[in-house]
């Protein structure tokens, strides 16, 4: 590696930029784009910068470091651009312990908390870094004794010690591993022309991976899963144990249901194609079959439901949160018609989940990737390329997208993960 030391990068600094903090960066701050992802931030926002000094790694594996020397007019636009560039790694050299602040009401923060992103963080206290646990964007963090960990807003309880500002908090962003990543190719924008047969072999190959290591993935579907007749495809997934966790809403286990027993989606026969007389009923029909039983499982158990889905899911022993939302029908028993159970049911069980993979829910898909932490590899399959923007848009960078109709992506899918295993 070696050593640069750099003279201004920018215009010459006017005498009014008398503010100046030192900033370092680690890691794959030059491949990542990190490093100009921070200069961009300052010069827009105000400010001036120096490279101090940058280390550039050689190899590939070989990380790099750059001291940055911050400047602005006043303190407040300095605190203003330490606070942005802190969600990208930026450390003050001189950093503080964090600041901690009682929570004076019960379901809220205090004025000027810090709001966390998906990224790796810690916090300095007592002059030691502590890691944040429960990383999840959008949420505060709470200190309790030795424990630190991120808290949602309705989680605070009067008197929690909530992290306030920037100081003594720094963020280590999701960076290009060293090795080749399996989805590396997919890393660019949202678009119908990406090869998606390389792309479905990817993902195949990750189904697998994951299913070898012991990890979990999860599964997040819409009813267009169902109403498209991937119902087959989506059991070869479940029975080759490639599905650990399924979220969804009430309508793809109402349809589900209903297919399972009237052989329609919508009230349209999936097979033939036509639709049913009365079949408009046929879905209110399978919700009250459905809660006449006591739920799903006790269908199941009974001999009510011997098909689909929520059938391969009782009997593999997936683990289902139906989440559900102010439309719905019924709804079947299991579905958490509370938001904010639902909220704090899927954050619980996304703890740890390794991979997922998001099919036709763009609601779903966009709650779940709330929820989930930068390092979770998460594929977004959808028709429509907005559903894969918004999560990328609310933070979820992790998320890449492959644009295509359910069944042909199912169909492909599981034809690649039958070429996997019968070449092992």
């Amino acid at each position: 590696m070696g050593d640069v030391d750099q003279g201004d990068e920018t215009p010459d600094v006017a005498s009014s930029d008398i503010v100046v903090e030192q900033v370092e960066i680690s890691g794959h701050i030059i491949d990542s784009l990190i490093l100009p992802k921070i200069l961009d931030v300052i010069t827009t926002g105000g400010g001036t910068f120096q490279i101090v000094k940058i280390t550039v790694g050689q190899n590939r594996s070989d990380p790099s470091y750059a001291l940055v020397e911050v400047r602005a007019a006043d303190a407040e636009t300095l605190e203003h651009l330490l606070a942005k560039i802190s969600d990208h790694g930026a450390v003050p050299t001189h950093t503080q312990d964090a600041r901690l602040v009682e929570a004076d009401i019960a379901g809220t923060f205090p004025e000027g908390f810090y709001s966390t992103t998906n990224q790796r963080t810690e916090v300095k206290l007592d002059g030691q870094w502590t890691a944040v646990d429960d990383q999840e964007m959008d949420c505060g963090i709470r200190v309790h004794d030795t424990t630190v960990h991120c808290v949602p807003m309705t989680n605070v309880s009067a008197g929690d010690p909530i992290v306030v500002g920037h100081a003594g908090v720094r963020v280590f962003p999701h960076q290009r591993a060293t090795e080749a990543e399996s989805f590396e190719f997919m890393g660019s924008d949202v678009s119908t022309e990406k090869p998606k047969r390389i792309a479905v072999r990817r993902i195949a190959e990750q189904l697998a991976q994951v299913r070898r290591a012991g990890g979990k993935t999860l599964l997040v579907g819409g009813p267009a899963i169902i109403h498209t007749d991937s119902i087959d495809h989506f059991v070869e997934l479940i029975r080759g144990g490639y599905v650990d966790k399924l979220f969804a809403g009430n309508a793809l286990a109402t349809h589900d249901i209903e297919h399972a027993m009237f052989g329609t989606s919508l009230g349209v026969h999936l097979r033939e194609g036509n639709v049913v007389q009365a079949g408009h009923e046929h879905h209110l029909r399978a919700i009250n079959r459905i809660r006449r039983a006591g739920g799903i499982a006790k269908a199941v158990a009974s001999g009510i439901l011997t098909q689909g889905i929520m059938y391969e899911c009782i009997q593999a022993g997936v683990e289902v949160t139906l989440a559900g939302s102010i439309r719905d029908d019924g709804p079947l028993p299991e579905v958490i018609t509370d938001t904010l159970e639902a909220q704090a049911t899927m954050r619980e069980r996304v703890r740890d989940v390794s991979f997922c993979l998001m099919i036709a829910t763009a609601l779903h898909s966009i709650a779940t990737g709330n929820l989930l932490p930068a390092w979770v590899n998460v594929v977004c399959v959808d028709i429509n390329p907005s559903t894969v923007t918004k999560l990328a848009d609310r933070g979820s960078f992790q998320t890449v997208g492959l644009v295509t109709d359910v069944e042909p992506f199912m169909r492909e899918l599981v034809q690649e993960l039958a070429e996997l295993e019968n070449n092992e």
